[in-house]
C-alpha cells in the first residue's frame, strides 16, 4: 500500500456477525462508510453498516459488484471461499491477505507452516482416512485429539481420542476427508494474543489474554493474565513471529497453550479480530476493532495500553429459556453490557457479552461474573 486510506473512504467487511458489527462501529465513529457482504439479511453488521449486500458467496457479479463500492476489504470471519479474495483481489485490496486466509482454513496448513517456520505447535499428523488415524493414534498414543482440517470452530468437527476401539465410530462422525491428529496437551491453561500490524510493518499487541472456556465455548477472558512476566513475553514473541513469517496486515489473534512446564505451544491463529479481545473494547486506550480499521487502512496504529484490569463473560443464548434476561438487574451492577443485535437466541449462541474494570483481575472476574448472574433475577 502506498497511500492511507483516509476517513471518508469506505471500508468491506466479508461477514455479518457480530465482530463485522463492532468493526463498523469503529469505523464509523472514525468517519469511513462501511459496506457489509454475507448471504444473510438483517445482521448483526448489516444493522450498523451504510450497506449490506445480501448475496451467496459464490456470485461472482455481486462479489465484483460489492468490491468495487468499496475502498478495501478486511474479514469478520475466515471460512471464506478462496474464490471470494481471488474476485474482490481483481478490485481493491484485501486485508489480510488470501494467503493468511488460506493457512488459517486449513489445520493441518496452519500446523505445518508453523512448525515449518520454527514455531511450537503440538506434534501432529495428518490422517485421511480409518487406517491413517489407527496408525497416527497408535504413534501419538491416547489421550489425543483429531479434527477436520476444515471448518469447525467453538469445539466443532473434533473428538479426544481416548481408546483405540474409538477410532472407527469417531472417524465415521467426523464424516471428513482430511483430519488432523494432534497431541493431547495436559495445558495449565489457555492465552490469546491479539495483535494488529500494518503495511508499514509496525506491530502492536494486546495482552496476553487469559481464557477459560465451557463446552468449548470461550467463557471468561481476563487480562492482564496473572501469569510470571517471561511466560507472557514468550507468548508476545510467538506472536509477532506468526506476524511477520505469514507477512499479516491487519488484526490476527494466536491462541496459545501454556503447559504444565511452562512451555508455550501455538493451538492455532484466526485471521481477524476475536472474541477473547472484546474487553478491549472498554479497557483499552484503542480497541481492537479500532485497529483492524488502522491496519488495513495504512495508518498509524494506536497505543495498546490498558486502562485496567479487566475481565469479558460471553451471554450464550443459554440465558433465554423461557422469556428474557434481566438486563435492569444487569445493568444496575457496574459493567459494560454489549449485545450484537441477534433476533433468535439459541443455547450456545453468542449474544452478547460483559466488561468489567477493576484493580485487579480477581476483583474484575467476580464482578463480571456476577453481573451475569443478575440476567437470571427473572
Amino acid at each position: 500500500m502506498t497511500n492511507p486510506i483516509l476517513p471518508g473512504a469506505t471500508l468491506g467487511v466479508l461477514g455479518s456477525g457480530q465482530l463485522g458489527r463492532m468493526f463498523a462501529i469503529a469505523a464509523r465513529r472514525l468517519g469511513y462508510r462501511v459496506h457489509i457482504y454475507s448471504p444473510d439479511v438483517d445482521t448483526p453488521a448489516g444493522q450498523v453498516a451504510d450497506q449490506e449486500f445480501s448475496a451467496p458467496y459464490d456470485d461472482l457479479e455481486q462479489l465484483a459488484e460489492f468490491a468495487r463500492s468499496v475502498d478495501v476489504v478486511t474479514f469478520e470471519f475466515e471460512n471464506v471461499p478462496a474464490a471470494v479474495t481471488d474476485c474482490i483481489q481483481r478490485h481493491c485490496p484485501v486485508y489480510p491477505s488470501g494467503y493468511v486466509l488460506s493457512v488459517a482454513q486449513n489445520r493441518i496448513r496452519e500446523k505445518s507452516t508453523l512448525r515449518d517456520a520454527g514455531l511450537a505447535v503440538p506434534d501432529f499428523r495428518e490422517v485421511t482416512s480409518a487406517e491413517e488415524l489407527h496408525a497416527a493414534v497408535s504413534d501419538l498414543c491416547v489421550p489425543s485429539v483429531v479434527k477436520s482440517a476444515l471448518g469447525g470452530y467453538d469445539g466443532k468437527g473434533q473428538a479426544v481420542v481416548h481408546h483405540p476401539d474409538q477410532v472407527d465410530e469417531i472417524w465415521a462422525t467426523l464424516a471428513t476427508e482430511q483430519a488432523i491428529l494432534e497431541q493431547f496437551i495436559d495445558f495449565e491453561c489457555e492465552l490469546s494474543v491479539v495483535g494488529a500490524r500494518n503495511s508499514q510493518g509496525e506491530f502492536v499487541h494486546y495482552g496476553p489474554f487469559r481464557n477459560a472456556h465451557t463446552n468449548h465455548i470461550l467463557d471468561v477472558t481476563v487480562c492482564p493474565s496473572g501469569l510470571p512476566v517471561d511466560v507472557n513475553e514468550r507468548a508476545i514473541s510467538a506472536a509477532r513471529r506468526v506476524f511477520e513469517c505469514l507477512d499479516v496486515v491487519g488484526v490476527l489473534c494466536v491462541e496459545l497453550f501454556v503447559t504444565k512446564e511452562g512451555q508455550i505451544l501455538i493451538n492455532e491463529i484466526a485471521p481477524r479480530p476475536h472474541n477473547s479481545g472484546h474487553l478491549t473494547i472498554d479497557a483499552h486506550k484503542t480497541c481492537q476493532f479500532e485497529q483492524q480499521v488502522r491496519a488495513i487502512c495504512g495508518l498509524p496504529l494506536g497505543d495498546a495500553g490498558q486502562h485496567a484490569d479487566a475481565a469479558m463473560a460471553n451471554i450464550l443464548g443459554d440465558l433465554w429459556n423461557d422469556a428474557d434476561p434481566c438486563w435492569q438487574a444487569l445493568l444496575a451492577c457496574d459493567v459494560k453490557l454489549h449485545l450484537y443485535g441477534k433476533t433468535e437466541a439459541r443455547v450456545g449462541r453468542k449474544m452478547g457479552h460483559i466488561t468489567a474494570l477493576a484493580d485487579s483481575i480477581m476483583d474484575a472476574d467476580k464482578a463480571v461474573r456476577a453481573a451475569r448472574e443478575c440476567l437470571l433475577n427473572k
